[in-house]
């Protein structure tokens, strides 16, 4: 027998409108799983059941009435807690937010509640999305279902790892390096960084404005495709929102890349690439050969420079964007202070945590006079150069194959110790940010150790359709595998 927690979101959704299971069966049916996988997963950093089993009711009627109709609606959601949901805490998994409750809601979760969602609560991450583990919370680490001794990868981590263990059947997260695709990989789900401008910004906590986009976590291409979908708009809240006719992602679930052109990055499989990792990226350009794409390898150039030019750029956003947090307006405020200054530098000493001080400081510095032109400029430069590599490369290719992360998810404690072995490992996910391109990460093999292995695809931008075709045809040679601790759980839910 299959448990609801079984089914994917669209699975789940068509199910609740045929009426064989309501949406309140299936938010009381994940609160069950939450309350037993959070000790030893801790995704969440706020859980909502009261108000989740209250919005259930309401779409539960509005489905019957007919009035909400399309794919997700009724199916529970989490959220990461970077985006703005009123009446809910918002921490940004940071101490100087610890008592912030929006009066407004992020544009990208109003539309998936105007779809029908229903929110469970806030998931786990990065403070204010600065790291690659989630570990750097300021309420605990969380771990990966898979292993619990290791991480789920970041900045997402809580959203993936929910979406992993069955806590959720889809969630929100945001990309600034990688920070949806990376934890995808370590997490074996599938998820979506849109192109920049997609996904209205509106409510999103910003870490590096330039860079961030909110994109969707689930089980497998096709729900990630109908929540796209649905959390797409153009927002005049949002200036660098986006108008698009073509955001009809469902369209491009197609199980056929014949004559479909893909590209393979040699210096993406040079030194520092697991040999598992290379081994399971491999095969699976080989089964998307099999099925009828033109598969070469190519040359990406200025590889070696995206790391240094998204350092310097995103701390210098960073820098920006968390002056606003002084103590005075809202958040954490110290206890003990002597005039404003001393209450600025004792409020913001208290309330972030080391590797937001460290990228604060490094954003500091590079904006600083004497040293703008140096680094901040010539990141600039940068950045607009490796997006012309990409425009060179996309003349010839519709996508581009390439791993998620050197590796698979490291122990826990072992990133954090080595902050600059850490940044290293975003290398292959870094530069699509710096090009605003689209990316996605779809599991693709298991290590010796059991743990996932991600397969990321890049398009050209506003070519989501390009990337969602070649996943959907891949993951069609493939079932969704759940960590164990999820088919134990499934089964003793039957």
């Amino acid at each position: 027998m299959v448990s609801i927690l079984d089914f994917t979101a669209i699975e789940l959704g068509k199910k609740i409108k045929a009426g064989e299971i309501t949406s309140p069966e299936a938010t009381e049916a994940v609160i069950r799983q939450i309350r037993a996988a959070e000790a030893s997963v801790h995704a969440y950093v706020t859980i909502d059941e009261e108000g989740a089993m209250a919005q259930a009711a309401r779409v539960q009627k509005e489905i019957e009435a007919g009035k909400l109709t399309g794919p997700l609606a009724g199916v529970p959601a989490a959220i990461k807690d970077n985006m703005c949901t009123k009446g809910m805490l918002t921490t940004c998994s940071s101490k100087i937010l610890n008592n912030f409750v929006p009066t407004y809601t992020a544009e990208a979760v109003l539309n998936l509640e105007k779809a029908g969602a229903v929110i469970l609560g806030k998931t786990n991450m990065d403070e204010f999305a600065m790291g690659s583990t989630t570990e750097t919370s300021a309420y605990g680490v969380t771990r990966n279902p898979w292993n619990t001794e290791h991480v789920p990868g970041g900045s997402s981590g809580g959203s993936c790892a929910a979406v992993a263990a069955n806590e959720c059947f889809y969630a929100l997260g945001s990309d600034t390096g990688g920070s949806i695709r990376q934890p995808s990989s370590f997490c074996g789900v599938t998820g979506i960084k849109p192109t920049y401008g997609t996904v209205s910004r509106y409510g999103l906590i910003a870490y590096g404005s330039s860079l961030d986009q909110i994109g969707p976590i689930a089980k497998d291409v096709a729900d990630c495709a109908a929540i796209l979908e649905a959390i797409s708009s153009y927002d005049v809240k949002d200036s660098t929102s986006m108008k698009r006719e073509d955001t009809d992602f469902t369209s491009a679930l197609q199980d056929d890349v014949k004559g479909m052109r893909i590209g393979i990055p040699r210096s993406y499989f040079g030194e520092g690439l697991d040999e598992e990792v290379k081994a399971a990226i491999l095969e699976a350009a080989d089964i998307l050969k099999e099925k009828g794409a033109i598969v070469e390898t190519f040359d990406l150039g200025l590889v070696d420079y995206a790391i240094p030019a998204y350092y310097v750029i995103a701390s210098a956003e960073a820098s920006s964007n968390l002056s606003r947090f002084d103590g005075v307006k809202y958040g954490y405020r110290t206890q003990e202070y002597e005039g404003l200054h001393n209450m600025y530098k004792k409020s913001r000493s208290e309330g972030f945590g080391p590797e937001v001080k460290r990228r604060i400081m490094l954003g500091s510095f590079v904006l600083s006079s004497g040293y703008y032109d140096a680094y901040y400029l010539k990141a600039l430069r940068t950045k607009a150069l490796i997006k012309q590599e990409f425009d060179k490369a996309f003349k010839a290719y519709d996508v581009i194959l390439a791993p998620a992360s050197p590796n698979t998810a490291p122990k826990l404690g072992s990133s954090l110790s080595d902050p600059l072995k850490m940044y290293l490992g975003d290398i292959y996910t870094i530069s699509v940010n710096l090009a605003g391109l689209p990316g996605m990460t779809v599991p693709c093999g298991l290590d010796k150790e059991g743990l996932p292995i991600g397969l990321q695809l890049i398009g050209d931008c506003f070519k989501e359709k390009n990337i969602i075709r070649a996943a959907y045809a891949f993951e069609r040679t493939r079932t969704y595998q759940a960590p164990a601790m999820c088919r134990s759980a499934a089964q003793s839910q039957q």
